[in-house]
C-alpha cells in the first residue's frame, strides 16, 4: 500500500507527518524550513510512495479564515502545480498546536524540550494525521 502524509504549514516552519504503509498509525516525520518543503517532499516522494496528502486548514474560532489562510493557499497551489498526480485534502487545524504542545507536557518534556517549535509543528501534524485516520475509520 502506500502512506498518507500531513502538513502543517507555517510561515517559518512546515511540520511533517506521515502513516505507515498499512495507513494505521500516523508517526511524525520531521520538520523543515518552510521555504525547503517542497524539495524536501520532492526529494521524500521519489522515495515513498504516497497516496494522498492533508494539509491544514487554519480557521477562526468562527469557521472564517485565519490571517495565515493566504500564506498556505500560496503553498497549496505551489504543491498542486509541483505534484499534481497526488490528491490534496484540506483538513481543520484549529487547536493542534495546543494540543500539540499539551502532548509535550503530558508525556513529561522538560520546558526546555517544549521550547522547540519545530517539534510543536511536527507533534501538530501528527495529530492531523491521526484525526484523519480515526474519522476514516468511523
Amino acid at each position: 500500500m502506500s502512506r498518507i502524509l500531513a502538513i502543517d504549514y507555517g510561515i517559518k516552519r512546515t511540520g511533517i507527518a506521515v502513516t505507515d504503509e498499512l495507513q494505521i498509525i500516523a508517526s511524525g516525520l520531521t520538520t523543515v524550513a518552510s521555504d525547503t518543503a517542497i524539495s524536501f517532499l520532492k526529494d521524500y516522494f521519489s522515495k515513498e510512495n504516497v497516496a494522498k496528502v492533508l494539509i491544514g486548514e487554519p480557521k477562526q474560532m468562527n469557521g472564517t479564515a485565519s490571517e495565515s489562510t493566504p500564506i498556505i493557499e500560496k503553498f497549496v497551489k505551489e504543491f498542486v502545480t509541483n505534484f499534481p498526480e497526488i490528491p490534496v485534502v484540506r483538513v481543520d487545524e484549529r487547536f493542534t498546536s495546543k494540543m500539540a504542545f499539551q502532548t509535550m507536557i503530558d508525556s513529561g518534556l522538560k520546558k526546555k524540550q517544549r521550547q522547540n517549535k519545530g517539534l510543536v509543528d511536527e507533534i501538530a501534524a501528527t495529530i492531523l494525521l491521526q484525526d484523519y485516520l480515526t474519522r476514516k475509520m468511523i
